[in-house]
């Protein structure tokens, strides 16, 4: 028996606590070992040596001889590179097992010390000691478990013991202990443990045996749960605010998984002590909850198999043996359902306690032992499923555990409320600080004091550690926990173990047992501490989910399936949150290289997950959009056509009167119910919609591994992306067939989606006019910035260039000045459109509103390029034609001249249809800048009346021509138009021609040739239209801004009017030869032709009617007005 000082010198209390995490640390290394070991990707190169098969096979067989593992032996076939390999790559695996060797070393001297002492363990009452003490047995059984499961341990020991013999001259100082160990424990390691702690049997049995109260009181079913209120806070509402007490208060949350391991495999070691009916009875329940046990994370360890391996070799053992088939039974039959009865209890119970600690957070503070209990239980239930879901009953017998019970499609909702509560109690740590502050300083001091009063007399040790731990208190004050200044009981914590050392062996002159009011206080008393400055701890003590870094097959399995099931959607959160405890799994100090590899994990799952729930979230409010977007089309005005049609089919049926008229659905119908239970689609889907939002909605930032994961932020940039891949479908565009959707129905939609989306801000909270911004300015551009794809401008630009005016040109649709819209002819040639549906004012303002601003100036640039190269073109024509423009530029007063001359002229027919084309394209973007004007104003009026006033008001200058560029951005006609004048000025050749010379000879070129549209019979003027039918109405425009820009273009501007005078004279002696003309067929179309003249004056802001006058007898022009509305009159008669 070894005196009390003797114990003290051992330090029990301080190795107890390192053995422990040193333990942890070489599990954690072990199990990484085995994973790499066994995993092909991982596993070190030398195993796959062929020159190495037959040294890793001899080692791996049963007739290991360690003392053949030397160079002389296998020496031949590993040479030097080989060596190198093998002391690289095995040296940290070899010394892994070193480290445990030497660990096992300590443990069983600390065990021999502890046996010597004969230190009394009771969990009620030295409990941090006999947890320490339990913890070191199973951590130590745990870690030969796992060793004694790693693939390839001798070969690694042998081979890296050769390697190191010839590099060394010698084997490696540890090798014969180890490939000892590696023989004993290789077949039957639980035989071998359990005649190691035969002399260790007293103090186990005594540390088990002190569990049973306890665990009889914690391991109870979810009806003894339910009848005593368990857990419940209101159930006794007049001591709501009494702070919840316990004889033994650690023990309260102390996890009822780890009781069960200390309980099955402690026995397990001392099987002996089974034939006492309270160790027998204790050992069943524990065998009958669970049919595996969790050794280290992942590895698990079917506990019934295993002994009853172990019992059909022992002599007398057949009742134990059938004993334990029995309890293996009742765990398949009963355990799955028990712990689902549990966890739909502790749903319930965790639901009322977080909404009571959410609306009342002071009762955190007398309640907190609850909290925790709540917490440690739910982690049980969770981390019990997780391994019996993943490790199925390893039996062929009747009975067999339902893989349904199994399946909990509710845990979802289990899980948000660990999460949650863990929240609180982080979040209100200071009510819990300030609240047990006062505590330890006003009762827990005054109490202890008169405890020490009523007990005999201490020794000078003893009674420096009271006294130490007591100021410790006394020196408390809510000023600390205003400041907000950092508490420290650790020391305190390791003075009360070791107190509990010290006053629990068998000769010491304090014995606690007998002193059980001050064990009891003192264990009230360091949880009190925990609450002031070990909360963090403690709550991941007791709540921590790390252990799904370890099972992500069924962690991706169980967020799948919780998407899924739209009740569970709002606890989908969950699963993010749970990724930021992956980081505890690791040990810093013993194996922090897996530091890296955990934290990515964590970081992958987060954002997988964030991202799945912002894609689920997404698809939902596309639904509804989609929905809401039909539901908008059904009132457009088309669908009244359809309605129209059936009433007047109804009407004439006749005698037909029993057929069934097709049925129209009336807008507005599918809101009628016949009674509120009644769900349509779009109320689960708003149903989804709720649930989802709340939990992207339920925290700002989630914290892992150093990165900040922002929910919303996921939400938002995922939606910016389906409502631009929204709008760009709405388009409906088809290349091939030169089919688009019609602006205004495009636009319709896009309101209709901005509507839904807009009711999002009252669901989550975001800023979505933020994205409405960027996307539909994304749509301004010819490019998305998102995806690299053609957006809404770019496609409506193609398509009204390359489609609707392509027709134009080709003589299918006529520009109507007075409809303010291009007008489809009646043609043989049917066109996939009808060109005014898509280029009517309403139409066109709508285009304006989708393409705003910046789209409309895009498609003006891509309009006015294309005027750009026509223009070019005309001037190669002009070059072509120069000496004879020169002649006829001079000989206007001589007609005979001009009509030899003008008959010598190339390509004639090109200019006009060119310049037709060019007519065409300026009156669209006249239109597009009218529309443009209008939306502006609507949406903008005071911006629209500042550019008013500035273009109005701006001197003349250099700087004006930003003011111009800046008014026709909105919308504002301009005298010359900047962006044709830039495309023209980006299109100028560098040297050769004087273009200031060919511009001029244009405008004569022009002027000259007009008459040659008389002869052609679709130059007719339509009144109705007020164009003619080949559009050569829209030269007129083209001659007048063509004669701006090109003049402002050389620097000529001044001459503008010059040129259009000498432009008029020109082409007006040209139209009066047209009165001497005889040919029929040259004149068929001159009333008509004369008409241009008029129109080009009319649109000019130079130009004026006197000056027509001058050249041109007004008599003409009206006598041509007259003389087509009588062959417009004539020509409708005849039809």
């Amino acid at each position: 028996m070894a005196p009390a000082g003797q114990v003290r010198q051992a330090r029990v209390a301080e190795k107890l606590t390192i053995l422990n995490d040193r333990g942890v640390g070489l599990l954690t290394r072990l199990y990484d070992m085995k994973k790499t070991l066994s995993n092909a990707e991982t596993r070190p190169s030398v195993f796959g040596e062929r020159s190495l098969e037959g040294v890793i096979k001899a080692m791996d067989s049963r007739k290991f001889n360690p003392n053949s593992c030397s160079s002389q032996t296998y020496g031949s076939s590993i040479n030097a590179n080989v060596k190198n390999d093998i002391l690289k790559s095995l040296n940290q695996h070899y010394f892994t097992m070193v480290d445990m060797i030497e660990f096992k070393d300590h443990v069983g001297e600390l065990l021999v010390i502890i046996d010597a002492s004969q230190i009394h363990f009771d969990i009620s009452i030295n409990f941090d000691l006999t947890k320490k003490y339990l913890d070191l047995v199973v951590t130590y059984v745990s870690m030969m478990l796992i060793v004694s499961k790693i693939e390839d341990k001798r070969a690694l020991l042998g081979l890296y013991n050769i390697a190191h013999e010839m590099q060394h001259g010698n084997q490696e100082t540890s090798f014969p202990r180890l490939a000892q160990m590696m023989i004993d424990y290789h077949e039957a390691p639980i035989k071998k443990m359990c005649e190691e702690f035969v002399p260790h049997v007293k103090q186990l049995t005594f540390a088990l045996l002190s569990l049973k109260l306890i665990y009889q009181r914690r391991d109870l079913s979810a009806d003894q749960w339910r009848s005593n209120q368990y857990l419940s806070i209101i159930s006794e509402s007049n001591k709501l605010m009494e702070p919840a007490r316990s004889e033994t208060v650690p023990c309260e949350y102390l996890s009822l998984d780890l009781m069960q391991k200390w309980v099955v495999l402690g026995f397990l070691l001392i099987h002996q002590q089974l034939a006492e009916p309270t160790a027998l009875e204790l050992w069943k329940q524990a065998l009958s909850t669970s049919w595996v046990i969790q050794l280290w994370r992942d590895e698990v360890l079917h506990v019934h198999v295993i002994i009853e391996k172990y019992f059909e070799r022992l002599k007398g053992y057949e009742k134990r043996l059938r004993e334990v088939k029995e309890c293996h039974q009742k765990a398949l039959q009963d355990a799955p359902i028990l712990h689902k009865d549990r966890r739909k209890y502790l749903r319930m119970a965790m639901k009322e306690m977080n909404l009571l600690f959410a609306d009342q957070p002071g009762l955190l503070g007398p309640k907190a032992m609850f909290a925790f209990m709540m917490l440690s239980h739910a982690r049980d239930e969770v981390e019990w499923l997780l391994r019996h879901a993943n490790n199925l009953p390893q039996t062929k017998g009747k009975v067999k555990a339902n893989p349904d019970d199994l399946n909990d499609r509710q845990l979802p909702e289990l899980l948000f409320y660990i999460e949650e509560l863990r929240g609180l109690v982080k979040k209100y740590s200071q009510v819990l600080q300030r609240y047990y502050v006062q505590y330890l300083k006003g009762f827990d001091v005054a109490e202890l004091q008169q405890v020490l009063l009523g007990m005999p007399p201490l020794s000078d040790e003893l009674s420096g550690i009271v006294m130490s731990m007591k100021r410790s208190i006394d020196d408390l004050s809510l000023r600390q926990v205003e400041e907000t200044q950092n508490f420290e009981f650790d020391g305190m914590r390791l003075d009360w173990v070791r107190l509990q050392a010290y006053t629990s062996i068998h000769n010491t002159t304090l014995r606690l047992q007998d002193h059980r009011t001050l064990a009891k206080l003192m264990n009230t008393i360091i949880f009190h501490t925990k609450m002031v400055d070990f909360l963090d701890d403690l709550v991941d003590e007791v709540s921590d989910l790390s252990i799904y870094c370890f099972h992500t097959t069924l962690f991706e399995q169980q967020f799948r399936q919780c998407m899924e099931f739209p009740a569970q959607h709002r606890f989908s959160v969950a699963f993010p949150l749970i990724c930021a405890h992956f980081l505890t799994a690791v040990h810093p100090s013993l194996c922090p290289e897996e530091r890296h590899s955990i934290g990515q994990t964590s970081v992958q799952y987060c954002n997988w997950f964030l991202k799945e729930m912002s894609d689920e979230l997404n698809q939902v409010i596309t639904t509804i959009c989609e929905e809401q977007v039909l539901l908008n089309d059904g009132v457009l005005p088309k669908h009244c056509v359809h309605k129209i049609q059936l009433d007047t089919k109804r009407v004439g049926q006749g005698k037909n009167k029993n057929r069934r008229p097709q049925a129209f659905r009336t807008p507005g119908e599918e809101s009628q119910r016949k009674q509120r239970e009644d769900f349509t689609k779009l109320d689960k889907l708003h149903m989804a919609l709720t649930e989802l939002s709340y939990a992207l909605n339920y925290c700002s930032v989630i914290q892992v591994w150093g990165h900040g994961f922002v929910p919303r932020d996921f939400f938002m940039h995922n939606l910016e992306g389906r409502f631009n891949k929204a709008l760009a479908g709405m388009l409906m565009h088809n290349p091939a067939g030169e089919v688009i959707a019609k602006p205004s129905e495009v636009l319709s939609g896009v309101k209709a989606m901005m509507d839904v989306l807009q009711s999002l801000e009252n669901y989550i909270h975001i800023d979505i006019s933020r994205v409405f911004n960027n996307v539909l300015l994304y749509q301004t551009q010819p490019v998305d910035g998102l995806t690299g794809e053609h957006t809404i401008t770019h496609k409506y630009t193609n398509w009204y260039l390359e489609v609707l005016l392509r027709h134009v040109s080709q003589g299918h649709i006529i520009y109507s000045p007075l409809q303010k819209a291009f007008v489809s002819l009646s043609s043989e040639e049917k066109l996939p459109f009808s060109a005014e549906e898509f280029s009517d004012v309403k139409e066109l303002r709508a285009l304006a509103e989708l393409l705003g601003p910046y789209g409309m100036r895009y498609m003006g640039e891509q309009l006015m390029y294309r005027v750009a190269l026509y223009v070019n073109e005309l001037k190669q024509v002009v070059i072509s034609n120069k000496e004879t423009l020169m002649q006829l530029r001079t000989s206007f007063d001589k007609p005979d001249v001009m009509v030899e001359l003008a008959k010598k002229l190339e390509n004639p027919e090109n200019v006009l249809q060119r310049l037709t084309i060019i007519g065409v394209l300026l009156s669209f973007r006249h239109m597009l800048q009218n529309v443009l004007h209008d939306t502006m104003v609507d949406h903008a009026p005071f911006l629209i009346s500042s550019i008013k006033d500035f273009s109005d008001n701006v001197p003349a200058g250099s700087d004006s021509i930003y003011v111009t560029e800046m008014a026709g951005s909105a919308g504002f006609e301009c005298s010359v138009d900047p962006l044709l004048v830039a495309a023209i000025r980006n299109q100028k050749p560098e040297g050769g021609e004087d273009q200031y010379t060919l511009s001029c000879l244009l405008m004569v070129f022009v002027a000259v040739i007009i008459p040659r549209r008389a002869s052609t019979g679709n130059s007719a003027f339509e009144p109705s239209l007020q164009g003619h039918a080949n559009n050569t109405h829209c030269m007129a425009r083209a001659i007048n801004q063509l004669a701006q820009a090109l003049f402002l273009v050389h620097s000529r501007d001044n001459d503008v009017e010059e040129r259009l005078k000498e432009f008029l004279a020109l082409a007006s002696s040209s139209l009066l030869r047209l009165g001497q003309e005889n040919e029929k067929e040259a004149i068929r179309t001159r009333e008509s032709v004369y008409l241009l003249l008029y129109i080009i004056v009319q649109e000019s802001n130079v130009l004026s009617m006197d000056l027509l006058e001058s050249c041109f007898p007004y008599v003409l022009i009206r006598n041509a007005y007259s003389a087509v509305m009588n062959s417009t009159a004539a020509t409708s008669h005849h039809r």
